[in-house]
């Protein structure tokens, strides 16, 4: 089974629990949805971690889901499942990819109506809704029918909560939202809530917060956004729309005085939640999204800030980006957290793509050196990095190759000369060839300061060979950067599968780096793999692989997976000044 049809099979099943008893096996509902998550999120397959024995590694998947695991891929069926998915139609579960439509309310429709073939639920339900049948069902009516209709007309459009959105397309979508709440003088501050704070790869919908003493009226002005598809809900203190692009709004109103309290509880994650609960219960106290309720009266403590309710908690304030449950809560009860790497800590981006004609193998850059120079200038940079593709190979004889090459270094040199304060390092993205071989000779490689590596070719080869292939190109000298290391493309591709013990045994050995790659569709690293590369001793770098001076704006969300890995300063190499990065980059220790 793959990833996709385990993370499913572990939602069905907590689907299968809210219909069966919502309030009994309520902490076994948090626990499947987490578990499905975790493996819908793996950059390898699940089965993997089951042949190696590695099960146990995982965060947010106990010992009770694991052993159901074990016996899943042992003997392609699991008891406890088939208890657990007795007496619910097959035909509810296509129906909880539509938006809007949770179990409970999926249950009825399909039993209702006899739904029995899950490959046509969707569409007779379709049919019953057009022929007015769902208005005359007890707690429906006219409006639901109507919302049903629109859902399914959605659901097939790719609009509403089905379908995810990477961090960055979600995050300015947000901001936007934000920046036009705040035209409300009503408004006294407005955040993003859920796996958007949490700054998570990919995001299903938008969910904001807003701190005011008067939600109807930012109710009014949120529900008037010129942007707007159509209203979803409008309550006294939450309302839901859909913007241009059917994406999901969903907006919750709170006195300023219980604020901090609303922001923590809606942030999450359910993990860190529910350990932060239990945390609570044992020192006496009751936690909600209102504030936390104190002895045996229960007299409830409001908080306007965030860090006013874990102080209160009696820990450190625990940034959003690790409140997954790995470690986080008990860290911050002995006041030990560390201190996450900050925008403000890079000094330079190392994967740029610039305009030169360098007659690359792949994509060119839209801007110039000079140009992206001037940017990097407006950042702050110390230093910035041209790493276009290297020439095609295909296109050109290593002589021309050679010549390309010096040529762009010579541009470099004199644009260098004529801008201050910031400094230029000569690097290409080389190709690593299916052989494991770069795809320029040693010659042109001598006229780098270093080179970047990645794959760009041949995708499908298995965990062995990929390995074997990567370690080669990168033992290179001049090799210096692995790009994009698990090659995945978020709602495209997966990564392709690597031994990552062996790849981070290598890169500590031999003074090697990974990327932290900014790109929206890449966000690559992975918060897992950051995190174990770290632990392993493996130094990182956080670039924007940008092909414009706008994208290099990117950069904010590779240090949001850098933080979501627990990255510090020091373990990033670019917050480093241009003399200790140049004495990395020519092989020297740090």
């Amino acid at each position: 089974m793959t990833n996709e049809q385990v993370s499913k099979l572990l939602r069905n099943i907590a689907a299968a629990y809210t219909i069966k008893n919502e309030k009994k096996f309520r902490f076994q509902i948090i626990a499947y949805q987490k578990a499905s998550d975790t493996i819908a999120n793996l950059t390898s397959e699940i089965k993997d971690f089951y042949y190696e024995n590695k099960l146990d590694t995982l965060p947010g998947i106990g010992n009770t889901i694991r052993s159901h695991l074990i016996e899943l891929f042992k003997k392609g069926e699991v008891k406890h499942f088939k208890w657990a998915l007795k007496g619910i139609p097959a035909s509810v579960f296509p129906l909880l990819e539509i938006p809007g439509f949770g179990p409970k309310r999926a249950y009825k429709l399909v039993k209702e109506f006899k739904l029995d073939n899950p490959e046509t639920a969707i569409y007779e339900l379709e049919k019953a809704a057009k022929q007015g049948k769902i208005a005359f069902l007890d707690g429906f009516g006219q409006k639901s029918q109507g919302d049903i209709l629109r859902a399914i007309s959605e659901f097939r459009e790719g609009k509403g909560k089905t379908t995810r959105m990477v961090l960055p397309y979600a995050q300015e979508i947000a901001e936007k939202i934000v920046d036009y709440l705040k035209k409300s003088k009503f408004v006294i501050t407005a955040e993003p809530l859920g796996s958007l704070r949490r700054k998570m790869a990919t995001v299903g919908d938008i969910d904001i917060a807003v701190s005011s003493n008067n939600p109807q009226s930012v109710i009014s002005h949120f529900i008037s956004y010129p942007h707007k598809e159509r209203v979803i809900e409008k309550g006294d203190i939450t309302a839901s729309m859909l913007v241009s692009g059917g994406r999901q709004i969903d907006l919750m109103v709170q006195p300023p005085e219980a604020f901090g309290s609303l922001l923590q509880h809606f942030t999450g994650s359910k993990s860190h939640n529910i350990a932060l609960r239990e945390y609570a219960i044992k020192k006496g106290l009751s936690l909600s999204e209102y504030g936390i309720k104190v002895g045996r009266i229960k007299k409830l403590q409001k908080f306007d800030t965030e860090r006013k309710f874990y102080n209160f908690l009696g820990m450190e304030w625990i940034p959003p980006e690790i409140r997954e449950n790995t470690g986080e809560i008990e860290l911050a009860v002995s006041h030990k957290l560390p201190k996450l790497i900050e925008l403000e800590d890079i000094k330079g981006d190392l994967h740029i793509h610039s305009s030169f004609p360098i007659e690359p193998s792949h994509d060119l850059g839209k801007n110039s050196i000079q140009e992206m120079m001037t940017k990097a200038k407006e950042l702050g940079y110390e230093y910035i990095g041209f790493s276009e593709h290297n020439p095609s190979i295909s296109k050109h004889e290593s002589s021309e190759v050679y010549a390309i090459i010096s040529k762009r270094n010579k541009n470099i040199e004199q644009i260098n000369s004529n801008i201050n304060n910031v400094r230029i390092f000569k690097l290409l993205e080389v190709d690593i060839l299916p052989n494991g071989s770069l795809a320029i000779d040693n010659k042109c490689l001598d006229l780098l300061d270093g080179a970047i590596v990645s794959i760009h070719s041949l995708f499908n080869m298995n965990k062995h060979t990929m390995t074997k292939r990567i370690l080669k190109g990168l033992s290179h000298k001049k090799a210096k950067i692995l790009a994009h290391p698990t090659g995945r493309m978020l709602n495209e591709r997966p990564g392709y599968e690597l031994n990552w013990n062996e790849v981070f045994a290598f890169c500590k050995k031999f003074n090697k780096a990974l990327e932290i790659n900014s790109w929206p569709a890449r966000l690559d690293l992975p918060d897992d793999l950051i995190r174990q590369a770290i632990q392993n001793g493996v130094r990182l770098v956080i670039n924007t692989d940008s092909h414009s001076t706008a994208e290099m704006n990117l950069m904010r969300y590779g240090v949001a997976m850098a933080r979501r890995g627990w990255a510090g300063k020091n373990d990033i190499l670019n917050t480093l000044g241009y003399n200790h990065f140049m004495k990395w980059l020519k092989g020297g220790e740090l």
